[in-house]
């Protein structure tokens, strides 16, 4: 199955990324949810904006997809994730991967998320009570 990658405005619907990759032939799905918190490094956050490179991102995110499928006999995978503005609770980021066993499952998914967060052009502003910032990662 060819991963499915979304980049959207719109919400995430975690329900239909799992149906995508629900299969018989798996025995392990793991679901990864980054969701906006109200807080950060001691300030109150009001709400993240998000900016992406989408051309630029795509194809690092099958890069990504690519080498967790070689490592971890992964066989199916969508990565979704929102830019633009995000209120506190709204998902920002699922990442859900089947694989034959939990393991490389949970492996394959931490894989995916820690990396895209370090090389993806994915960037994160934080408004906050007492102003606004560009944050890493």
């Amino acid at each position: 199955m060819e991963p499915i990658i979304q980049l959207t405005r719109e919400s995430l619907n975690r329900d239909t990324l799992i149906g995508a990759v629900s299969h018989p032939g798996v025995g392990g799905i793991v679901v990864f949810e980054g969701v906006v918190r109200d807080n950060a490094r001691g300030k109150q956050i009001r709400y993240l904006e998000y900016e992406v490179y989408p051309e630029m991102a795509e194809q690092q995110i099958c890069t990504i997809i690519a080498e967790a499928e070689r490592r971890w006999r992964v066989e199916r995978v969508a990565v979704a994730h929102r830019f633009g503005r995000l209120e506190i609770g709204e998902a920002s980021v699922i990442i859900v991967v089947a694989a034959p066993h939990r393991a490389e499952a949970f492996d394959a998914c931490r894989y995916i998320i820690d990396t895209l967060k370090t090389i993806v052009p994915i960037w994160k502003k934080e408004v906050a009570s007492n102003g606004e910032e560009w944050i890493e990662g």
